[in-house]
């Protein structure tokens, strides 16, 4: 079973698609960012979940990492 939460690969223009149970939440340049999508979808304390596998799944590329693919 993957995470409910997925930051997709790096765009070609940088920042990163973020989706929760396949809908999209935004696009994300920053860990800011990504932090501020959960808190809005009713996550709390959303920065510790950043690197728990059970909530985050990082595809392509380095996790926290947002530049230009």
């Amino acid at each position: 079973m993957s995470a409910p939460i997925i930051v997709h690969p790096p765009s070609p223009s940088g920042g990163r698609r973020v989706t929760a149970q396949g809908q999209i939440l935004g696009l994300a340049h920053s860990d800011r960012d990504v932090t501020e999508f959960l808190r809005r979808a009713g996550i709390e304390d959303a920065e510790l979940v950043l690197d728990d596998r059970m909530w985050v799944e990082w595809r392509g590329g380095r996790a926290h990492r947002y530049e230009a693919a």
